[in-house]
């Protein structure tokens, strides 16, 4: 040794793996693991890199001894176990210093590795929970955050002073994570970028393949195990190139990114292989490791950001197109939709037109519907009062002829000059004037009554006056009855009245609420004398005849409180539930064809409504129907 190593701590280290017995002079100073020479079993050195230090004080030359006992690796060429790389190191006096400096640049490299894997992993997942619908990013997020975890427990293990379990156990999930990373997340990744169907058989496989390579490696030597670590290397640059060369037709854009990284990881990692095998001091070189692991590390996940924001500015670019296509069609649209507007509204006037010719002739076709329900009900009224009229006209006419007959006799008696014969006969004449004159009245009220329906004016228009309602009631109730009875000799019904005589004249248009009773009225006798063998509905009911039985109406009136009910009742059928709503439609009808417009109730329901009252039906299918009029008193 040169004297400036004398008195100063020299160390010996040694790799692992293999037990060893260190002598200098012949003389043991230490001794890693058990050799078996002193009996015991053979046990391999799993410790640290502790080197063993001496302390030489003399210049003369000494001799170094190292026995050491190993493992043979099963496989060809038959290697050592601790073959690989230098298997004694003989360091200077600087030696914790110079490892704490080495360990502290290799940590610098290695954190500023794992700092940059884990804001890509970060980076990626960010984006994919912002756009979930890019589904490549959760796959690149997996990627990224396996690459993370393997440069954390590759860092780990290469910590110094650590029990060799802890390193081993590091040294096994950075193991796995790398299998993960490159048999299972690299396959599905280029399959996902490149739009291929996954082929589960394949992964499958590979997965298979990983799992196997792990169980290997538990029981490698180190020369096989890097026999197998460049046969699965060989194995994923044939994945990689036949996914890129079968997908190479159909790509496009950001896709030639990952292929490009592809290209210079695959590129970058064999340049480095051949470096090593060509000159093997590079291996020391603390530059070419940091550069070396900075390269293969990074560069393809650096690809991965690039074809993120390439991937990125496509959609922008796919979005703007197809706003620009919305728009171009929303603006065809809009065109297209002025023209149709512009034809509906052509259209629409047309039809606008149309409808004005369809409703004036509506209205001309109502006020005929309406003039003719009127001249219906005129003439129902007409016949009534006719029949009436013919009461009173046979009275005026027969004692007419008894007081001609009379006149003759007084006559004879004056020139008789019997007097008291002339004034017997003079008070039958005076009784039959009587007579005449009363029955000449009450056709004379009903020819005014007559006069008073006719008029054709309407009921905002005509004024109220007190009319005693019970006398109206009676008045029509018998006109209706005798108006049936001149179209139908055969027709006969039982008329039952029920008259309030508390209630005296209230203000009303008579000739418009004696039309409203002479339609119901009517209606009831056509409902309750209705032929067991008609089926079909009527207005105001029907006829369900089954027995015999003797058609009947009842007309009634009451006071309650500050208004007057009116009522007429018959013992028809009743009218079926489903039509109940609609019978105060304008139109409807359920008379046979060509025996009613379907405009009675309606005008009814409006004149009762200008009257300020109420319209109200009560009916119940083979019991009769019950109308009922509420007039208000004030």
């Amino acid at each position: 040794l040169d004297s400036s190593l004398l008195n100063q701590q020299i160390g010996f280290d040694f790799y692992r793996f293999a037990a060893t017995e260190f002598f200098i002079d012949g003389k043991q100073v230490a001794a890693r693991g058990n050799t078996g020479n002193n009996g015991k079993p053979f046990s391999e050195y799993n410790g640290g890199l502790d080197p063993v230090i001496v302390n030489l004080q003399d210049t003369s030359p000494h001799l170094l001894a190292i026995h050491f006992v190993g493992y043979l690796s099963p496989m060809p060429p038959h290697e050592l176990k601790t073959s690989v790389g230098g298997m004694v190191f003989l360091t200077g006096p600087n030696y914790f210093s110079f490892q704490t400096e080495l360990t502290k640049n290799d940590y610098g490299v290695s954190f500023l590795i794992i700092s940059a894997c884990m804001l890509l992993s970060l980076l990626f997942w960010l984006l994919f929970f912002q756009n979930k619908q890019e589904k490549n990013l959760v796959w690149i997020a997996f990627f990224t955050s396996f690459l993370t975890l393997l440069s954390c427990f590759g860092t780990a293990q290469m910590q110094t002073g650590i029990p060799h379990s802890q390193a081993l156990i590091y040294n096994t999930l950075a193991f796995l994570s790398q299998l993960v990373l490159l048999f299972i997340l690299l396959p599905l990744l280029l399959t996902k970028v490149f739009n291929r169907v996954i082929n589960k058989k394949l992964i499958g496989v590979l997965m298979l393949l990983a799992i196997l390579i792990f169980a290997l490696s538990l029981n490698l030597q180190d020369s096989t195990f890097q026999i197998v670590g460049v046969i699965c290397l060989s194995f994923i640059f044939i994945i990689c190139t036949y996914y890129v060369i079968t997908s190479w037709k159909s790509l496009k854009g950001a896709q030639w990114v990952i292929v490009f990284g592809l290209i210079f990881f695959i590129s970058s990692l064999l340049i480095i292989l051949v470096l090593q095998l060509v000159f093997k001091n590079l291996v020391y070189s603390q530059f070419f490791r940091n550069l070396s692991m900075s390269v293969i590390t990074l560069s393809f996940p650096l690809s991965l950001l690039v074809y993120v924001s390439m991937r990125f500015k496509e959609i922008i670019h796919e979005v703007q197109v197809n706003a620009n296509k919305i728009v171009e069609l929303s603006e065809e649209k809009k065109r297209h939709a002025e023209i149709q507007q512009k034809l509906l509204q052509e259209e629409v006037n047309k039809q606008t037109a149309e409808l004005r010719n369809t409703l004036e002739n509506l209205k001309s076709t109502q006020s005929q519907l309406i003039q003719s329900e009127k001249m219906a009900s005129l003439g129902e009224l007409t016949a009534g009062i006719a029949h009436e009229i013919q009461n009173p006209l046979n009275f005026v006419n027969n004692f007419s002829e008894v007081n001609k007959e009379l006149l003759v006799e007084m006559n004879d008696e004056i020139e008789k000059g019997n007097m008291e014969e002339v004034k017997a006969l003079s008070k039958d004449i005076f009784s039959n004037e009587e007579k005449i004159n009363h029955h000449g009245k009450r056709a004379d009220a009903i020819v005014k009554g007559m006069l008073q329906h006719s008029r054709s004016s309407s009921s905002s228009s005509s004024a109220k006056e007190p009319t005693d309602i019970n006398a109206l009631c009676d008045e029509y109730l018998r006109l209706s009855y005798h108006g049936l009875r001149a179209k139908d000799k055969s027709f006969n019904a039982t008329m039952k009245t029920d008259f309030d005589s508390s209630i005296g004249n209230i203000n009303i248009i008579p000739q418009d609420i004696g039309r409203v009773v002479l339609n119901l009225l009517t209606n009831a006798f056509y409902a309750a004398s209705l032929p067991s063998d008609v089926s079909a509905e009527v207005e105001g009911g029907f006829k369900d005849d089954k027995h015999k039985h003797e058609p009947t109406v009842w007309v009634s009136t009451k006071k309650l409180g500050d208004k007057v009910l009116i009522s007429v009742k018959d013992n028809g059928s009743g009218i079926p539930q489903n039509i109940v709503d609609k019978i105060f439609q304008p139109f409807f009808t359920t008379k046979p064809t060509g025996q009613g417009t379907g405009l009675g109730l309606s005008l009814s329901y409006d004149i009762v409504k200008a009257h300020g009252g109420e319209f109200k039906v009560d009916t119940r299918e083979g019991e009769g129907t019950t109308f009922t009029i509420s007039l208000f008193l004030v």
